[in-house]
């Protein structure tokens, strides 16, 4: 059951991920820096974890502390980096405010603050990896969530909202929601003790990770194509001599 979920969301996901980096780099990869390092930095994660993921399923051990640092290096990197994303969509949906400034300020100041304090908090040099890991990267991923939900609630509350930052917004809200539930369910399994729950946990975060990267191709597709058509759209016509 494990090895058939893992397959068919390698099937659904890495067509998508490919399709979603092919798409940011028609629309101008300077317009989308973070946009495009988090995809590339999941695409490559992915691709490091395969063998060592291949060795569980065969029940081989995988190969010593390097797959468990490759594991977290990828984690913390694409954490930071989504983090990283919420926080310049902010900046963009907030370029209309006479508060702008203070906003922008104070939100970067506060992001850096954040990520560094809760660092400090569970780091512990003494630990597995894993075990100060986690409660970083879960108070990472908490905060993008609710800072994309305010984005949500900025574009929403918006007179001329930009749809196009709206639709990417809600992907990641999918993907955020997929990750809640999902790990409540691997919760629910640790007290009964039940695989099957963890199968459905992971299954409804690959789910919101599917759908996720779906939104986001087709947003960005549709933007490259209106960059492509938008200078043919105002070229004056060439009458016959």
């Amino acid at each position: 059951m494990d090895l058939a979920l893992l397959l068919c969301s390698y099937l659904l996901w890495c067509p998508l991920e490919i399709l979603a980096i092919s798409a940011v780099l028609r629309v101008g990869a300077r317009r989308y820096p973070l946009v495009l390092s988090y995809l590339v930095a999941t695409f490559l994660g992915a691709v490091a974890q395969v063998p060592a993921t291949w060795a569980y399923f065969e029940h081989r051990r995988p190969n010593g502390s390097g797959y468990v640092h490759l594991y977290w290096l990828n984690e913390g990197i694409t954490d930071i980096l989504i983090f990283a994303v919420v926080i310049t969509f902010i900046y963009r949906a907030t370029s209309g405010l006479a508060t702008r400034r203070t906003v922008r300020r104070s939100l970067g100041v506060g992001s850096l603050l954040y990520v560094g304090v809760s660092f400090l908090i569970h780091y512990q040099s003494d630990v597995a990896l894993g075990m100060w890991m986690t409660p970083w990267t879960r108070d990472i991923t908490f905060c993008a969530a609710i800072l994309d939900l305010a984005l949500w609630a900025i574009l929403i509350g918006a007179r001329s909202s930009d749809s196009r930052l709206l639709m990417l917004s809600g992907g990641m809200g999918v993907m955020f929601c997929g990750m809640a539930i999902g790990e409540s369910f691997k919760t629910i399994a640790i007290h009964y003790q039940s695989h099957p729950i963890v199968v459905v946990g992971n299954a409804v975060e690959q789910i919101g990770n599917i759908v996720f990267l779906y939104v986001w191709w087709q947003t960005f597709r549709r933007e490259a194509s209106e960059r492509v058509t938008a200078p043919l759209a105002t070229k004056p016509a060439v009458l016959p001599e």
